[in-house]
């Protein structure tokens, strides 16, 4: 089981006020010390990569020495906003393997698509440098193993961006649960449906804009003309480089289903869906998908829906832990508990809607910067935290494109009996890349 969060967040902070005193008292200070300033290099600065820099600037002693992108355009934007953010330039790399060897950083925050994230995680781990990756870990289950060995072996601190760990209404619902106070938990669902995603229309293939490395962009990936459908955003509805909205929005939701429930992983899943909302746009991933996770005595669905936002209980995503006495339902905006009546006589008590008071993306960042400075490597998402989650996610897609009912082997990270789906648990990388080995 894991620890629960409350009491971890605790202690951390105690174990960190207690190495600043040490470190105080001490005539000379070392390289984590809690008031070294922590410098980082960017990878991939575009939409959320630029957001995770500016959580990482507006904490205590940081500063951003370099920047990575294949767009020219992006790096033309981001300097000298990153300038004018932190009163000094950062360096600009259009190879990331350049940025990471930079003595300076001490830090690597890596923003780039799903498919590139182990390449550039791995080179990270070897050179030494503590990592803040965004989610999902990696773009297959086999990915996720493999940078999970590397970040023990080299020891690296590593927080993942599933920033409700660090968000106090999700962890205070996560208490509730753990209480009991809901009786038997059968069912958990879990849902995303957003109407401000929509279709993706047919593009033609073209050359890529003035200034983008397409080649580099693709990396790992197959070779293919550029199209604007797969590039920037959008990139995350073609399996080549994402796993659509099962890999995108479930690991967040995902993850706090498996953490209610202090579980790890399902016995076997099962998965159906398809592109049946707009049939004919340019998107390879579902539109519509349901996953089915069976553990040993609930069971677990996920449920997304793109173009439409009346989710269940009115809500457009959110977690709802079904009890016999009561249901608790959470979202980004906050938690509640509806008891279940029995002849007119409510079960529990019933808990008023609580709203997220300040979202967890700064206590993520902050709980990331603690580590790297005391070297506790026990974060609120570490890598151990965030491959589980993604391993159970990538186990929905994989259902969906096999088609049949699939029995997990947990312990060795594969399936049984049913070499077709295995063979879907490792990436086939497109020279000269090849996929990492330890």
């Amino acid at each position: 089981m894991e620890t629960n969060r409350r009491t971890f967040l605790k202690k951390t902070a105690v174990a960190t006020a207690g190495v600043g005193l040490a470190t105080a008292m001490s005539t000379a200070m070392n390289s984590c010390a809690p008031t070294k300033k922590v410098r980082a290099g960017l990878i991939g600065v575009r939409g959320m990569g630029f957001h995770n820099l500016r959580t990482f600037l507006s904490q205590e002693n940081t500063e951003c020495v370099a920047i990575c992108d294949v767009d020219q355009r992006v790096l033309d934007k981001r300097i000298p906003e990153t300038e004018k953010l932190q009163g000094k330039k950062p360096k600009s790399y259009k190879d990331y393997r350049d940025l990471i060897k930079d003595e300076e950083v001490d830090v690597v925050i890596i923003s780039t698509p799903d498919h590139w994230h182990c390449l550039q995680f791995v080179e990270a781990c070897k050179a030494g440098k503590d990592i803040y990756c965004e989610k999902p870990l990696g773009n297959t289950i086999e990915e996720v193993n493999i940078m999970e060995k590397f970040a023990n072996k080299y020891k690296n601190v590593v927080q993942v961006g599933q920033w409700q760990r660090s968000d106090a209404h999700f962890l205070d619902a996560v208490d509730y649960v753990h209480s009991g106070k809901l009786g038997k938990i059968r069912t958990v669902r879990i849902w995303t449906y957003l109407n401000w995603i929509g279709e993706v229309p047919v593009k033609p293939d073209g050359e890529a804009p003035k200034g983008v490395d397409y080649d580099f962009w693709l990396g790992p990936a197959r070779k293919r003309p550029f199209n604007p459908n797969r590039f920037h955003f959008n990139f995350r509805w073609f399996w080549d480089y994402a796993g659509g909205l099962m890999t995108d929005w479930g690991v967040h939701l995902i993850d706090f289903g498996l953490l209610g429930m202090q579980v790890k992983a399902p016995k076997s899943v099962m998965a159906m869906g398809g592109k049946f909302a707009y049939p004919n746009d340019a998107a390879e991933t579902p539109d519509t998908q349901q996953a089915m996770f069976l553990f040993d005595d609930f069971t677990m669905m996920w449920d997304h829906g793109i173009g439409i936002g009346d989710g269940y209980y009115g809500r457009d995503h959110g977690i709802a832990f079904v009890g016999n006495n009561g249901t608790l339902i959470l979202d980004r905006n906050g938690w509640e508990v509806i008891p279940e009546v029995v002849k007119g006589k409510p079960k529990l008590e019933r808990v008023e809607y609580k709203k997220c008071v300040e979202s967890g993306h700064g206590p993520h960042m902050k709980n990331f910067l603690d580590g790297v400075r005391s070297r506790n490597r026990n974060l609120n998402c570490s890598v151990e935290k965030a491959a589980n989650t993604a391993r159970i996610a990538h186990l929905g897609n994989i259902a969906l494109k096999t088609g049949v009912r699939l029995d997990w082997d947990a312990e060795n990270s594969k399936f049984k009996n049913n070499d077709d789906a295995n063979k879907l648990l490792t990436p086939s990388y497109r020279a000269p890349w090849k996929l990492p080995k330890i």
